[in-house]
């Protein structure tokens, strides 16, 4: 079994874990990243970059190369009601140049990643490998067991850090508590269509027959539709067999329903989400730090994830690094990070909750005729500008460059 001595231990090589490693890495700091899948060839649910993780990427020298690889910017997030546009947060009210959200696959971005990561000495990557154990003294996390048989590794660290996402199993194998929130209506059922030549430069929530859809362009050529369904309700409907599934989707899609009926045609072409809140009980302990879904978990609504999952790596950043140099392995070193992140999640979590709510819940008669209304109104208020920069940027956030050698 080979064994690794690193300053930091990242589990999870998604964009949370592989941004905080290029970081580290740059600052010259040994990192090992442990990922699970061998290879980027995976399904993602994420795809869309608000404004403030491209400002972030872009500052990283990834989001270039990462558009090369192919993307589609989208410039409007829209609530549409039986043809009529209630909503229309138009992304070009931001400053240039990220005055658009884009569409891109996720593995085009952690490709980039490891590209630049691959280019620091310090950095260590180690694919195909599950977690299985966390090695401890006393009570300070030290590192990580991985792998099987002959692909068994041992990685000791300094710091451990969780971005193994909202099932974590580090957060579990570390006995730390998470409080799930179930306050959203619905679940999200994710599939793709192919649809040669663009047919929309927004991402939309469509109202039509049926329930509620988020739709958007994917590349290359696709569209990513996500029908919703009451929360919990899934395995109830797919007991109807998989006809009846499709016969409850396409009134709600009516301009994509002919590509549903040819192309959608089994179960595993449907992807669910179980869409929930939650917040790990602790951020840090001695020796070990959570970042992203697996420190929180967001619904889709707004498109979140990857924003503050980059974000999250940016803050916590300077932080390792002052803790390494310093030789402090105690949760006290890096207790900042929950106080000053804690606040901005909140902010998140509660406008997912109201996004979700105005634009998905089935509220009746009376919902309905005041939903126009207050989406109408809304536009011309204060409160659009700055639910519009809450969405696209949440709190400022630096790269800080000057822990780099």
């Amino acid at each position: 079994m080979d064994t690794y001595e690193v300053d930091v231990c990242v589990v999870g090589g998604g964009p949370g874990g592989m941004t905080l490693a290029l970081l580290l890495a740059r600052s010259g700091i040994r990192v090992a990243v442990v990922e699970r899948s061998r290879t980027f060839e995976r399904d993602y649910r994420g795809e869309i970059l608000q404004p403030g993780a491209m400002t972030l990427l872009d500052e990283l020298g990834i989001l270039g190369p990462a558009r090369a690889r192919g993307g589609y910017p989208l410039g409007r997030f829209q609530l549409i009601e039986h043809g009529r546009v209630l909503m229309n947060i138009d992304y070009a009210q931001l400053p240039k140049p990220f005055d658009f959200l884009l569409s891109i696959p996720q593995r085009h971005i952690l490709e980039e990643l490891l590209a630049a990561c691959e280019k620091e000495a310090t950095f260590t990557y180690l694919p195909g490998r599950s977690v299985s154990t966390l090695l401890t003294e006393g009570k300070r996390v030290t590192g990580v067991t991985a792998g099987s048989g002959e692909n068994q590794v041992t990685v000791r660290a300094s710091w451990v850090v969780a971005a193994d996402g909202r099932y974590s199993k580090v957060r579990r194998l570390a006995g730390i508590e998470f409080d799930r929130m179930d306050v959203f209506e619905h679940d999200v059922l994710w599939f793709k269509i192919r649809q040669p030549g663009r047919s929309s430069h927004d991402v939309r929530v469509v109202r039509a027959n049926g329930n509620p859809v988020l739709i958007f362009d994917s590349y290359p050529e696709r569209v990513q539709i996500g029908w919703t369904l009451p929360h919990g309700r899934y395995r109830e409907i797919a007991q109807q067999g998989f006809d009846a599934v499709k016969r409850q989707i396409l009134p709600a899609v009516p301009e994509y329903a002919d590509a549903i009926e040819e192309q959608i045609t089994g179960i595993g072409d449907l992807s669910l989400l179980d869409v929930f809140g939650g917040y790990a009980r602790e951020w840090v302990r001695d020796g070990l730090v959570l970042i992203g879904d697996c420190a929180h978990t967001h619904a889709p609504i707004g498109a979140q994830g990857i924003n503050l999952a980059i974000q999250d790596a940016v803050i916590v950043h300077p932080m390792l690094v002052r803790a390494v140099r310093a030789g402090l392995t105690s949760a006290s070193a890096l207790e900042e990070y929950p106080r000053v992140r804690r606040p901005d999640i909140d902010r998140v979590m509660t406008l997912q909750i109201r996004q979700a709510k105005a634009m998905l819940s089935s509220s009746g008669r009376l919902g309905t005729a005041i939903r126009p209304v207050v989406a109408k109104l809304l536009a011309y208020t204060p409160l659009y500008a700055k639910i519009l920069q809450q969405i696209a940027y949440g709190r400022p956030v630096r790269v800080a460059t000057e822990y780099f050698q």
